[in-house]
């Protein structure tokens, strides 16, 4: 790794802090910021807003305007070099005669992944690589998943009392945490590419699965709502079929038709067996929808299966001051484990309270 300055990293860190503004609304695409400097003097700056408007290096040269030429441009991300929605980014670096490009990391999407360096390199241009790579792409886990292992990042959210219930006997869960957990739990929905649930759960509270909070002072952008629903029981007025955003019916391949519980969702057919549909091939169809982040919100017997199955990246698990007693329903249905040592293993990350709650991330753990 090339050396870095103080002022480089300040520059990177600023453009991380642009690149997060736009968490909630460049879906598909990655999430960037750009820093424009001469000498130690920030001249312009730019982020990504959403998919098919400019990205963050156009942005931020054309503020600079002229005084880009011989001027240092910090990156979190390396600039596209293939036309999509919009012109090739490194295009725009190389004619706006800057001297020097730090990227954060290289871009995964194999139709950049390295490119854009190489030609601005060929360029003339001095080109350093991996000033705090790590939170870099920690801003984009879905995004870089999705491109190095052809999967999306998949989060299972949780509300459970502090005995590990998440319902009581007769299936009531409203509410189990307060306001300001469901509010924080609303983010999560919102950065989401999907929002996977079950039919048990559709049945069971009719859930909307939509994002009800503003983003940046305007409506959300919705993410894509899933039901794995082998057997077409889906009601049609269920409100998770009704706008806005749209809906994916997942039914199992070869199901009936007669049903009309489809009415305002796409049909989706997936491979199953008696264990249900087969959830790979589930996450294999969305990141063809191009699906970064993926959230799952449901029943213990879905989220169980998505545990058992070692098919997440994180587990956010919201944690009420509470206790249901042993008849309650269970965090999650998994198999039966027979020692300590043989179950899933997890990393606890952040422990935060939010309101009277407790917010906990946990990861899975190989070592």
């Amino acid at each position: 790794m090339p050396p870095f300055s103080a002022f480089d990293e300040s520059c990177m860190r600023r453009a991380l802090v642009l690149a997060e503004r736009g968490l909630y609304s460049t879906d598909p695409n990655p999430r960037v910021g750009c820093v424009i400097a001469r000498g130690e003097q920030i001249i312009a700056e730019g982020w990504h807003q959403r998919a098919g408007e400019p990205h963050a290096e156009a942005i931020a040269l054309a503020a600079a305007g002229d005084l880009a030429r011989g001027a240092t441009v910090y990156l979190t991300l390396e600039p596209c070099s293939h036309q999509g929605r919009t012109p090739p980014c490194v295009d725009a670096v190389i004619r706006a005669g800057v001297a020097r490009v730090v990227c954060a990391h290289q871009d995964p999407n194999p139709r950049v992944n390295g490119a854009g360096l190489e030609q601005m390199r060929r360029a003339g241009i001095s080109v350093a690589v991996g000033l705090l790579a790590d939170l870099a792409r920690a801003l984009n886990p879905g995004f870089i998943k999705r491109h190095e292992a052809g999967k999306p990042w998949v989060r299972i959210k949780l509300a459970a009392s502090l005995d590990a219930r998440t319902a009581l006997a007769d299936g009531t869960s409203r509410w189990i945490t307060g306001a300001p957990a469901r509010a924080d739990g609303q983010h999560w929905r919102a950065r989401s590419s999907a929002v996977i649930t079950g039919i048990g759960t559709v049945l069971a509270d009719d859930p909307r699965l939509d994002v009800r909070i503003p983003v940046g002072g305007e409506p959300a952008r919705q993410p894509l709502r899933v039901v794995l629903d082998s057997r077409r029981r889906t009601p049609p007025k269920a409100r998770v079929l009704a706008p806005p955003g749209e809906c994916w019916l997942c039914v199992a391949a070869g199901a009936s038709r007669s049903a009309d519980g489809a009415a305002g969702a796409r049909l989706i057919e997936l491979p199953s067996s008696a264990e249900g549909l087969d959830l790979g091939a589930l996450l294999a169809r969305l990141v063809e929808h191009e699906a970064n982040e993926v959230l799952v919100e449901a029943g213990p017997r879905l989220a169980g299966a998505f545990v058992a199955r070692g098919l997440f990246d994180e587990l956010i698990l919201y944690v009420a001051p509470k206790l249901f007693g042993p008849d309650a329903r269970p965090l999650l249905a998994l198999p039966p484990i027979a020692a300590i040592g043989d179950g899933p293993r997890l990393r606890f990350g952040e422990v935060e309270r939010i309101g009277e709650d407790l917010r906990i991330i946990a990861t899975p753990r190989t070592d």
